[in-house]
């Protein structure tokens, strides 16, 4: 195998979401990844519509370059080779409820007894401690983070985010933390424990306003589509659509309000600075969609964009693909038949591979069963 990765050997024990998104992206840099399924397989080969070729999309997204195997740990032979594998590997990701993998002497301090080069990963929803008895479902804690606090109208009840974002988070932390582990390993030649749960890494992810709270002591809240802190930041509405239309600085406004035809907004005190916009923002935004509703929102687009005010119209998800592909950014990659999102990392000497399509449950389960078993 190509890749930066190459030569890890990485047990998948995790499935859903977070873990397999993690595993996923380190198999894209090099890593062998062996996916550890039980038997009725990963709960999001069953998550569907939409599908390909009957097939879930939500399974397909997060499980490229893998080799699939059914164990059964509650099986005595299987369980032997769980056990083989955990011994081979470089590193081991689970995303079980805490403590689950005990009983069958798969938890971190009995593997790593044998293997202490091992780099153990655990994806957790609230964490080892008082929160190891919650499940750790995305939805539970956008709510308990508070994200869902945050997104909506003003005067409209809480919705959640339209991707499962804490569990893309998680996995990009797990996947941080165990770079961070192996780079570690190369100097003590130990490996350690990586520990993530999605309620730390929602915290994380909230930057701002989770800052907000803890160090300015504000409590954020709904805001509807414009930002809390810069003015504009917002789509407004034009004569046939709304653009987002963005002041990330005074320059920016100013050259906004040149484009719109209105030089006078960015000398009025009310509006000269963003603390200024963000004070009176009610009395801007009027204005800004006044001057907006004189043309089309793809005209304004090409103007804006012409003057360097950042800006974009609100596109479907099929509208964003066509968007990277005019970028020349090729975001779809096909493998074994099967498209998929490209690797969002590029390396300019050991690039993302991409050689094996998301596996069927336990594809691969007679070369490794006999591989795991010394054959």
């Amino acid at each position: 195998m190509s890749g930066p990765l190459r030569g890890m050997l990485i047990a998948d024990f995790s499935r859903i979401l977070a873990g397999p998104y993690a595993t996923m992206l380190l198999a894209d840099l090099g890593a062998d990844v062996v996916k550890v399924e039980a038997p009725g397989g990963d709960d999001t080969r069953d998550w569907r519509p939409p599908t390909r070729d009957g097939v879930s999309t939500y399974y397909l997204a997060v499980n490229r370059n893998k080799w699939s195997v059914v164990l059964d740990l509650a099986d005595a032979d299987d369980l032997v080779l769980a056990h083989r594998l955990a011994d081979r590997a470089d590193v081991l990701i689970q995303n079980f409820r805490p403590g689950t993998l005990r009983r069958f002497a798969l938890d971190h301090d009995t593997v790593t007894a044998r293997n202490p080069a091992l780099v153990y990963a655990s994806i957790s929803g609230f964490g080892a401690a008082a929160g190891a008895d919650l499940p750790g479902y995305d939805l539970m804690v956008q709510a308990a983070a508070g994200l869902m606090s945050l997104t909506g109208d003003a005067d409209g009840p809480p919705y959640k985010a339209g991707v499962a974002v804490f569990d893309v988070i998680a996995g990009l932390h797990a996947a941080v933390g165990i770079l961070a582990a192996l780079h570690d390993r190369g100097r003590t030649g130990r490996g350690q424990h990586v520990t993530v749960d999605l309620l730390s890494s929602a915290l994380s992810g909230l930057v701002n306003h989770a800052t907000a709270y803890v160090a300015g002591g504000v409590a954020p809240h709904r805001t509807g589509n414009a930002h809390p802190s810069v003015v504009p930041y917002e789509p407004l509405p034009t004569a046939d659509g709304e653009l987002v239309v963005i002041a990330g600085n005074d320059a920016q406004f100013r050259t906004l309000c040149k484009v719109l035809g209105t030089p006078e907004l960015a000398d009025d005190a009310r509006f000269r600075g963003n603390a200024d916009r963000t004070a009176h923002r009610d009395a801007l935004r009027p204005l800004l969609v006044a001057a907006l509703a004189r043309r089309g929102s793809a005209e304004w687009f090409r103007e804006l964009r012409a003057a360097g005010v950042p800006c974009s119209p609100i596109n479907s998800v099929a509208e964003g693909v066509a968007l990277a592909q005019r970028l020349g950014l090729d975001p779809v990659v096909t493998v074994g038949g099967v498209p998929g999102v490209r690797h969002p990392i590029g390396l300019s000497a050991s690039p993302p591979r991409y050689d094996l399509p998301p596996p069927a449950l336990d594809e691969h389960g007679t070369d490794l069963r006999a591989w795991l078993a010394g054959e």
